[in-house]
């Protein structure tokens, strides 16, 4: 007969059947409780010789350098745009100018209005000229005692009659709903060109004149029936913060 094994033998075999499985129940728990750091620090080890060497790190400095730069940019612009504000409020301080701030625009409406911070008791009235940095922006449409409303250049149908102080001719401003305004002409031979100032006419009873308001972008030479051109507004009204209304 074969000998049997002993007690003891038998129970370190069965012991070390288990051990691997036991090796890996500990690994898991091990990287349950610790969140896997120590994988972490081992993979950390093993890529270290494959880490980004001089070039990428002097490719990193020069994009940091390059945001840095663009910061400062961005910084500068807009200071100069708070400068401008405030310039424009101080000089709304004095004289018929009242300056008033943006307290509310509709991304629905943005191309059409906004309301004002003051209103019939600061002495604006309906019709009255709103200005940006720049130019004329609109007018006032509608007030109350303390707000008031500005139909935009921009908005789609509204128009003005403006005046070209280079060939010093008359034309129709209509608002089409974008930045850039269309300007329409009522004589057959304009003279514009690219590049002509768009101001308020120097006769004007309805606006104040001489105001600056476009800068001819494009001529349309074969539109029918009179040519037309497209222009851009000089006070952007898609980022105003403060605007100047001139009361009669």
């Amino acid at each position: 007969m074969a000998p049997s094994l002993r007690p003891g033998k038998q129970r370190w075999q069965g012991l070390g059947r288990l051990a691997p499985w036991l090796l890996l129940l500990t690994g898991l728990l091990l990287v349950r409780f610790s969140k896997g750091a120590g994988f972490v620090d081992a993979y950390a080890l093993l890529t270290r010789p494959f880490w980004p060497g001089p070039a990428q790190r002097e490719w990193v400095e020069a994009a940091v350098d390059l945001e840095q730069r663009a910061r400062l940019t961005l910084l500068e612009q807009d200071n100069q745009r708070l400068r401008g504000l405030l310039e424009l409020q101080q000089r709304g301080e004095t004289g018929r100018d009242v300056a008033a701030a943006v307290i509310s625009r509709r991304p629905r409406d943005w191309w059409q209005q906004l309301e004002l911070s003051r209103g019939a008791l600061d002495g604006i009235a309906k019709d009255d000229a709103v200005l940006g940095p720049g130019g004329l922006l609109g007018r006032v449409a509608s007030v109350t005692p303390a707000t008031a409303r500005v139909k935009l250049l921009t908005a789609p149908g509204h128009s003005i009659g403006v005046w070209l102080p280079r060939s010093r001719h008359h034309g129709l401003l209509v608002g089409t709903g974008t930045t850039r305004p269309e300007l329409r002409f009522i004589v057959r031979d304009p003279d514009v060109r690219p590049g002509d100032l768009v101001s308020t006419s120097p006769a004007s009873t309805l606006l104040p004149p001489n105001l600056p308001v476009a800068v001819v972008q494009s001529v349309d030479d074969q539109a029918v029936p009179l040519s037309k051109a497209v222009v851009q507004l000089i006070a952007a009204p898609e980022a105003i913060d403060w605007v100047q209304v001139r009361t009669r």
